[in-house]
């Protein structure tokens, strides 16, 4: 048997909380280990609790989903799943956060859904731990023009020797 998926969930909302961590508890692989409110307290439980997957909402206070992913991804790159109403599949949300790094997205329910959170649980459970799935990042700004390498910097051959090769100039 695998060990459980240790999943920390990150929402502003507590009834949310709730209801992802009963849809997690409900997959005999997956532990919920802990919850938090927001950012600042995601933070410190990752710190804390050292999670091999957490879930992820959006829209939150102070900093929002995205924002924080960044962080993580930078920080302490690990498995996040964005769970939020902003993620429905091809939805702009969910591709700034898989452009970012996020491991997949997941919708949050609507009224009457016979499958809250879809197959969250599966998704979760079928991450190794601590994930070694390259991350995706932003293309980074491409730096200034710069002139050639100075290795590649030659002065001009003597105008009375014409077959003299260029000779190296060092800039030193």
């Amino acid at each position: 048997m695998s060990a459980l998926a240790r999943v920390l969930v990150v929402d502003d909302s507590p009834t949310m909380r709730g209801l992802i961590s009963a849809v997690l508890k409900a997959d005999p692989e997956v532990e919920v280990v802990g919850q938090a409110g927001n950012a600042m307290e995601a933070r410190a439980a990752i710190k804390q609790l050292n999670p091999d997957v957490v879930t992820l909402d959006i829209e939150m206070p102070e900093m929002n989903g995205l924002e924080f992913l960044e962080k993580i991804m930078r920080l302490r790159p690990m498995p996040v799943i964005m769970v939020s109403s902003l993620t429905h599949r091809g939805a702009d949300a969910s591709l700034a956060a898989l452009e970012i790094g996020a491991f997949d997205c997941v919708g949050k329910p609507a009224p009457g859904d016979a499958r809250p959170f879809g197959d969250l649980a599966d998704k979760v459970r079928r991450l190794p731990a601590r994930s070694t799935r390259p991350i995706a990042r932003r293309a980074p700004k491409p730096l200034p023009p710069r002139s050639r390498p100075r290795s590649a910097i030659t002065a001009p051959a003597a105008r009375s020797w014409p077959s003299a090769p260029p000779r190296a100039v060092s800039r030193r």
